[in-house]
């Protein structure tokens, strides 16, 4: 967990000098977590190693090559045929607002935003028994998204590179201190993505509760701008609809989305026993894909990786949501 403990500004800062900070952990910020100040007042008082070499060798030049003529961003009138050809009568339906918002963003998004994706793979086994004995034993209902939401959280506090975005400009990145989590939610009039503000720092039955009265507020009509603007990295969940994988558009200026799929059951190979008169049987489990579309200027693939072990380890071991 020692990519786990800096933050990201402590990071650079000792990367650029060459030192190791991982040695203070923890540190004063939340969680433990090694802060900017941390290294500076460990560079003051000559506490930081130096990192070995390799880590701290620069990348060899890679010469660009050279670029004949800028291209400008099509604009969406431009992406769409003039017409549908077809035999059957048709009619024209004039898009909402809120779809045109949202078709122009989307469409702004794939065009400006380098995205880049990575898919990983969960065992829900150990989700399944833990909402199932919640449920029976403590009369608690939570969802398999509330577990979802409520990992992926943890991992952003573990990753918190994840939890940021690119500044209007491109010359810098924003990290966020706090983990507000964008929900998708399907309306009438088009796509929307209340916030789960603060989710960190919330159990499986205070995100169940928040995410039931936004998507239901929401499919009224009834949010305020400020309950679905902005946000830190959104959770795209397409599972109850029997979709079993897929890419999600990033939302920016985040710099990440998770898409989120069904549970598919599966048999796991046991490994196998040298020597033994019988070997075990595969044993039935159930896998849930869910892949990370992530902003390459913000987030890299190491980066990327780490947060879905992360992800993984939470949704592994549910019962450290409880804690």
């Amino acid at each position: 967990m020692g990519e786990f403990v800096l933050m990201p500004s402590a990071r650079h800062l000792a990367q650029s000098k060459g030192l190791d900070a991982t040695v203070l952990a923890p540190g004063s910020g939340k969680g433990g977590r090694v802060t900017k100040g941390d290294v500076l007042q460990g560079i003051a008082q000559n506490k930081l190693p130096a990192l070995p070499v390799a880590a701290t060798a620069a990348p060899a030049a890679v010469a660009a090559a050279p670029v004949a003529a800028a291209v400008a961003p099509l604009a969406l009138a431009d992406l769409v045929a003039e017409t549908i050809v077809t035999d059957g009568p048709t009619e024209d339906v004039t898009n909402s607002k809120m779809r045109q918002i949202i078709a122009s963003r989307l469409t702004e998004s794939k065009q400006t935003v380098p995205h880049f994706y990575t898919s990983f793979q969960v065992e829900l086994d150990a989700v399944l028994a833990l909402r199932k004995t919640l449920a029976s034993e403590h009369e608690v209902k939570v969802s398999v998204n509330d577990f979802v939401i409520r990992c992926a959280a943890l991992a952003l506090r573990d990753v918190p590179e994840v939890n940021g975005g690119l500044v209007a400009g491109g010359n810098a990145v924003k990290y966020s201190d706090s983990i507000d989590i964008s929900i998708a939610v399907a309306t009438p009039t088009g796509l929307i993505t209340p916030i789960v503000f603060d989710t960190d720092a919330k159990g499986l039955s205070e995100i169940s509760s928040a995410v039931k009265d936004l998507a239901t507020r929401a499919r009224d009509g009834k949010l305020a701008p400020h309950e679905y603007q902005g946000g830190t990295f959104s959770i795209s969940n397409l599972g109850m609809f029997g979709i079993s994988e897929f890419s999600a558009v990033i939302n920016p200026p985040q710099a990440a989305i998770l898409a989120v799929g069904g549970g598919t059951p599966t048999f796991k190979p046991t490994p196998y026993v040298e020597g033994a008169e019988e070997q075990a049987s595969p044993s039935k489990v159930t896998l849930m894909t869910a892949r990370l579309s992530a902003d390459r200027r913000v987030v890299d693939e190491p980066t990327a990786s780490l947060f879905g072990q992360a992800f993984t380890y939470y949704m592994n071991q549910p019962q450290l949501l409880l804690l």
